[in-house]
């Protein structure tokens, strides 16, 4: 059976762990919203893509889309207050035939065409998948606002979850209307899912598919893209 993948990129956060909203930041000679889209724009299993900005940066965001050689369907929508209100304004736009819903941070701009096919593999086997890593280092359950440990946690039960996070778009409605319902906030989308009693996979990840939440993030960044530019 053939799927229509249809993917929706939050970026209507504020920034303020980063001090600035980092979609049009330049990595490089290219926005971080270009890195990020590349892997999504060259996948031959992506039919379509969502874009969800703040209000005020709608039209900046067309304007630089319409720059883009590629002829894939995508459309610009606006944020809301949390990014689970974000994810549902994108799935109302994104077309009925779309059935696989693929959901990646703008913010993590090192994403590639294998792991985002990997988790979509992984997705028609299961109810979602995301990609994630497992934990390698110690990790300490402490007393809530204490420096106390309680105990050491059995990091070989724990992965470290990443995007994208891909759902079959029945579960991901399911997930999102009874988040709306019973007034719950997810951390992610496969939270919320995973609340339903949903299977939801992981999927190997990549440690260089990091989030870029700080400065020292950013800096990495740069480094890993001048790296990249040197293997060419």
């Amino acid at each position: 059976m053939n799927h229509n993948v249809g993917v929706i990129l939050p970026a209507a956060g504020s920034g303020s762990r980063f001090g600035e909203k980092k979609q049009f930041k330049m990595l490089g000679a290219q926005p971080l919203l270009f890195h990020t889209l590349a892997a999504f724009l060259e996948s031959n299993r992506v039919s379509e893509i969502v874009i969800v900005v703040p209000s005020a940066e709608v039209a900046q965001t067309k304007q630089a889309l319409a720059k883009l050689p590629s002829k894939k369907q995508t459309h610009v929508v606006e944020g809301g207050q949390r990014r689970q209100d974000s994810v549902t304004n994108g799935l109302r736009v994104l077309s009925a035939n779309c059935d696989i819903v693929c959901i990646h941070d703008v913010a993590r701009p090192f994403v590639t065409t294998d792991i985002i096919h990997n988790c979509i593999n992984s997705c028609i086997e299961n109810d979602g998948a995301i990609a994630a890593l497992p934990a390698h280092d110690t990790l300490k359950e402490v007393e809530p606002g204490t420096d106390i440990i309680l105990t050491t946690v059995d990091r070989n039960r724990i992965w470290q979850a990443q995007t994208p996070q891909v759902f079959k778009r029945t579960v991901l409605k399911s997930a999102l209307e009874y988040a709306i319902k019973n007034d719950i906030t997810g951390t992610d989308e496969a939270a919320l899912a995973e609340s339903l009693g949903y299977n939801i996979a992981v999927v190997h990840g990549s440690s260089l598919n990091q989030k870029i939440t700080t400065k020292d993030d950013w800096v990495i960044a740069e480094a890993l893209l001048a790296q990249k530019k040197a293997e060419q």
